[in-house]
This record gives C-alpha cells, structure tokens and sequence, in this order.
C-alpha cells in the first residue's frame, strides 16, 4: 500500500513539475537578429529592437506568468555571423525566439539553425519567398513581406500605370536574384517585356555602369531590385545621369520612409513601390506610428511593424498555449488571426507565410505633404490573396 501511495504522489509530482517547465528556463527570451550599422539598419536597426519592445510591453513583460527578456545583435549582412550569432543564442544564451533578420542570404542561414533546433523563427526583414517553398520550415513564420509580393504587385498593378516595357537593376544577392525572377513572370503574365537586366553588388557607391546600360536600353520603366542605401544612390544618380528628364520612369521594388527622407519629396516624388504597411489605414495603424515616433523620432518601416505585429502574435501564441515549445506556439499562431496596427484580418498558412492585403504606393510631391513624414499616398489595395504566391505552387514540403 505504501508503495502505491508513494507511486500516486510521485506521478502528481511528476506532472506538476512538467507544468510548471512548460516555460523553458522560466523565462521567454527574444532575440532580435539584424542589420545595425550597416545599409539597411534605417530600416530595420534599433528600430526593429524597439518595435518588438512595444509588443512586450503590451504584454505587461511578462507572459504565462513568466517573464520576457528581450536581446539583439548585428549580423553585419553576413551568413557566417548571422549563423554564429543564431547557435550561440540558442546554444549559450537560451534564446527561444529570433525576429527579424533582414538580408535573404542571412535569414535562410538561421531558418535552416532554427528548424533543426526547433527555435521559432520570426522573419521581418528577409525578403526570398524561398523561405515558404522548399526552404519552408515548422517553426516559422514570413511575417511581412517577400519578393513574389513585392514583384508581383508592381508587376500586375505597375504595369498598367507606368508602361509595358522595363529593364532591371538587380542586388547581386538571393532576394535580388527573386524578385528578379518574380518581376519577370509578372510582368510577363499581365502583357510587360523585360528588355534587360543587369547585376550590381551590394553596397556599391557607383551605380554610373548600370544606369547608362538602363539608359540606353530605351525601356519606358527602371526598376530597381535592391533596398535600403543601394535604393537611394542608385535613385540619386539616375537623377544626376537624366534617367526620368529622358522620359525614363523610375521604381523601386522596396521603398522605405528613411529612404524617402533622405532622397527628400522632390527627388523622390512620384516614385511606385509595393509596400505591406499602410500607417494610414485605421485608428490601430495611426496609434503605432505616433507611439513609434514618440519613441524614436523616426516613422516605423513596413519591416519594423512587423516585428511589432509577429513579436505580439507570438506571445499572444504562447499565452495561450502555456508553453514556449517552437512547434506548438507557431502551430497555435496559425488558428489566430491578426489584427492589430500591422494588419487585419491576417492569417498565417502551414507554408509559414501571413498572407495580408499589400498596397501599391506612390510618394507625394512636396506640394502634396501635409507633415515631416508624409511621404506617399495609396494607389491601390492589394488583397492578400492576390498578393502572396498560392500555397500549392511553392514547394513546401508541409503542405499537403
């Protein structure tokens, strides 16, 4: 009798510990993994850091009654220490989340650490829409945008609006290569050609070669596959060689507020991008960018509120489910809509993309602006549907 009264005690024991571990090392730790002095830190940075500060705190700091450490580093924009950084985290410092992590090359690097280590993967900035086709993992999720939506909405919605015949500067890197690849189907579907490509390599000062090339292509429309400081010298010299003067018109695949800022309303006025954040379109949106800037002094980037929103889903994921386990908060991720600053009526799919509406956008002249930051109007509402690559035509291995 003695032994089954022990035996019974030792098995409530036994499930009360399990319970209570649910929440590994009695803590939640989030790591934000990005550009931080390098060409695309504007638009992600401490920017990023803070976004996901501002989900924490409308937790209260704590979550399942455990509380929420917040860390961040610089991945330089290279694989090889994005990688380092992600093993170290989760190996040493017991990291049970990463966000962000812009640089394609980078997020594929710690998506592939990540699955294999069965750590959740929140993917802001990386753009390749890879990373929900074969490179698709259980643990993750593609939160704000990538280079089919990009491409596709400028291809579909753009061609119509600035002409049928375009020529390409593309970043020589993975999410150059796919949203080349992207903007060429689309432009093809809805009727556009693509005279020309060329290549440059990221960071580059001189873009002199590439726009006399795009020049003499006699294209009606230049488009540029690349971000953040390559966007705004490659926008500031085709202005110095006489690109739009010429008749040229210029797009970008990926156009941020801190880019507008310093190219300034007159350079950049008129310009089409596709862009997964509209600050203007409810209480909710208005609310965040005035807190953003409150806190920064600086209006959020599309990626940065997207921190925010997959930061927010996540420790809403885990609330629910009580435990921080990588598989089952993004499994439950997937039952929740979102709706919050970033989007409405979003959901996450078991490729791992959140399919939201994106926007066709176009930058206002300064006579136009009613503000420091209003930089750009919207064009068009891209459902979400239309948007995002359809599940069954990415290759992912978990979709059925």
């Amino acid at each position: 009798m003695r032994f089954w009264v022990f035996g019974a005690a030792a098995c409530v024991f036994a499930l009360a510990t399990a319970a209570q571990a649910q929440i590994s090392d009695d803590k939640v730790k989030i790591g934000v993994l990005n550009d931080m002095s390098g060409g695309y830190s504007e638009q992600t940075g401490m920017g990023s850091v803070e976004a996901a500060r501002m989900a924490i705190e409308e937790m209260g700091g704590k979550v399942a009654g455990k509380p929420i450490e917040l860390i961040f580093a610089d991945h330089q924009n290279k694989a090889d220490i994005g990688a380092s950084l992600a093993n170290k985290w989760i190996d040493v410092d017991q990291v049970d989340v990463i966000a962000d992590v812009p640089n394609s090359s980078v997020s594929l690097a710690v998506q592939e650490i990540t699955k294999r280590k069965n750590r959740a993967f929140l993917i802001s900035g990386g753009a390749a829409a890879q990373m929900t086709g074969e490179a698709c993992s259980p643990t993750s999720a593609h939160w704000t945008y990538d280079t089919y939506s990009l491409s596709e909405g400028l291809g579909k919605y753009g061609r119509k609006l600035l002409g049928d015949s375009w020529y390409m500067l593309v970043v020589d890197y993975n999410a150059g290569y796919a949203m080349e690849g992207s903007l060429s189907t689309a432009l093809k579907a809805s009727g556009g050609t693509v005279v020309g490509t060329v290549r440059h390599p990221l960071n580059t000062a001189d873009f002199s070669s590439y726009l006399l090339q795009a020049q003499a292509s006699g294209a009606k429309v230049v488009a540029l596959a690349n971000a953040g400081a390559d966007t705004v010298n490659s926008i500031k010299q085709a202005e110095e060689f006489g690109l739009p003067e010429s008749g040229q018109v210029l797009t970008s695949l990926m156009l941020f507020p801190s880019d507008i800022k310093s190219l300034g309303l007159q350079s950049a006025k008129g310009l089409v991008f596709v862009d997964g954040w509209n600050a203007d379109r409810d209480n909710d949106s208005r609310a965040f960018a005035k807190a953003f800037m409150d806190r920064t002094g600086k209006f959020p980037s599309m990626i940065q509120v997207g921190v925010y929103s997959a930061v927010r889903q996540y420790l809403k994921a885990i609330e629910a489910t009580g435990t921080d386990d990588a598989k089952t908060v993004v499994a439950r991720m997937r039952e929740m809509p979102v709706n919050d600053a970033f989007a409405k009526g979003g959901m996450l799919r078991a490729d791992g993309r959140m399919v939201h509406d994106m926007y066709l956008m176009q930058v206002k002249s300064p006579e136009e602006s009613k503000g420091p930051w209003d930089f750009y109007k919207v064009l068009a509402t891209i459902p979400g549907d239309e948007a995002f690559r359809p599940m069954d035509k990415g290759g992912c291995p978990l979709v059925k």
